[in-house]
């Protein structure tokens, strides 16, 4: 899995330039007006404002009104991918979500860590791959590099830190 370190001279500096900044403002606000209360059978209407804003939509997946994306133009779902209840897909790296995968209520998908060796603790990204046919069950958090096989199963509440193999199911902190 390829990372990716951005630069950056002190902790505090952003690692985004200011039109990155103000595109993810910009989303937020849109995402809370147009697509955080509206129903489930408008699912269409947030795929819309997903692609909008340069997410890869292929076929028909579903995203829960109340699903939190970072940066949607780092997301990829295929058709018939599920992003649930309040699952945080924190997309500061590419996350890909494959056919027929579901992310359960409250998955934590996660690209980004920092350099803790680095004084500026750079951000560092690495993508998230999520398998054809698979499900992270609730309150799962997936670390940043990790791919899940296809028909993988991650148990509830699970901290995935470790590639998880196809047709695998993991449970515990650190799934094993």
């Amino acid at each position: 899995m390829s990372k990716h370190t951005y630069q950056q001279n002190t902790p505090y500096d952003s690692p985004w330039s200011m039109g990155q900044r103000v595109k993810m403002l910009l989303w937020e606000y849109i995402w809370l007006l147009l697509c955080a209360w509206t129903p489930k059978p408008a699912n269409v209407w947030r795929l819309f404002w997903l692609k909008t804003f340069g997410a890869k939509i292929y076929g028909r997946p579903f995203v829960h009104q109340r699903a939190r994306i970072q940066v949607p133009w780092n997301l990829i779902m295929h058709d018939r991918a599920c992003l649930g209840d309040r699952a945080n897909a924190y997309t500061l790296g590419i996350i890909e979500i494959h056919a027929h995968a579901t992310i359960a209520q409250e998955v934590y998908l996660c690209t980004g860590t920092h350099d803790f060796k680095n004084p500026a603790k750079n951000l560092i990204t690495s993508p998230v791959i999520i398998g054809a046919h698979s499900f992270i069950s609730a309150r799962a958090f997936i670390m940043p590099g990790v791919i899940i096989g296809e028909h993988a199963i991650v148990g509830a509440c699970s901290v995935v830190t470790k590639n998880v193999l196809p047709g695998a199911t993991v449970k515990g902190n650190p799934a094993k």
